[in-house]
């Protein structure tokens, strides 16, 4: 087994085949990149039985509440990640989990009331410069594939009251939920109540609002079935 080899089990990469065009210095510097990661991973997981010790974290990662997150093995939180975990159920992220860089995943909107908090399944994925609004409860499934720029609103403001003004009429919490084995486009908006089944594929740019079944492809603004994946 070459060294090579060796870093990307440790990386949770086992078997995984280079394209034979990269050269070898690019593949040095990703070494150096998941080596430091390691090293901070390390420094970040120390004291917190709740984070797993072989986790990658990057440059310029910050982390408030750590009381309340939860990470698996393997997983990495890329540069520039902020994660505000104050919230009821706090966050948990499974193993071999990639949040991508500039992701903000925060879940509390008020201090009147903190937010419920959000759960990311396996093996999942997503791009960078996500956001993640968790105050009324995020849940994703193992082997979801999502790209960049998706942003979750997990909180809905009342309005209905023409006598007082909208901040004063409160929110409604209903959360999102994505189901297992996803493919979620770059740009995806997911409002608050939104859920879709195991195998759904979402369109890049969609906004979605309501309750999907399995295998379907949606899309557009409102999200629409447009297909089903076996037709």
């Amino acid at each position: 087994m070459s060294i090579l080899d060796v870093l990307l089990k440790i990386a949770g990469k086992d078997g995984f085949q280079l394209d034979p065009d990269i050269d070898k210095r690019y593949i040095l510097l990703q070494c150096w990149k998941y080596g430091w990661m390691m090293i901070r991973g390390s420094i970040f997981s120390f004291g917190h039985k709740k984070i797993a010790k072989n986790v990658f974290i990057g440059k310029h990662v910050n982390v408030i509440e750590k009381k309340h997150l939860r990470i698996g093995n393997k997983t990495k939180l890329q540069d520039g990640v902020y994660i505000d975990a104050l919230s009821k159920e706090g966050v948990d992220i499974g193993e071999n989990v990639v949040i991508g860089r500039n992701t903000r995943i925060e879940c509390t909107g008020s201090l009147q009331d903190i937010g419920k908090g959000i759960k990311i399944g396996n093996r999942t994925t997503f791009g960078n410069d996500c956001s993640f609004g968790a105050a009324g409860g995020i849940e994703i499934g193992d082997d979801v594939v999502a790209g960049q720029f998706i942003r979750f609103h997990s909180e809905n403001h009342n309005f209905s009251d023409m006598t007082k003004l909208i901040r004063e009429q409160g929110v409604t919490h209903q959360g999102i939920r994505i189901g297992n084995n996803c493919w979620i486009g770059a740009g995806v908006v997911f409002l608050d109540g939104a859920t879709i089944a195991d195998g759904t594929i979402v369109a890049a740019n969609a906004v979605v609002t309501g309750v999907f079944p399995q295998n379907c492809v949606i899309g557009g603004v409102p999200a629409k079935i447009i297909k089903y994946r076996n037709e």
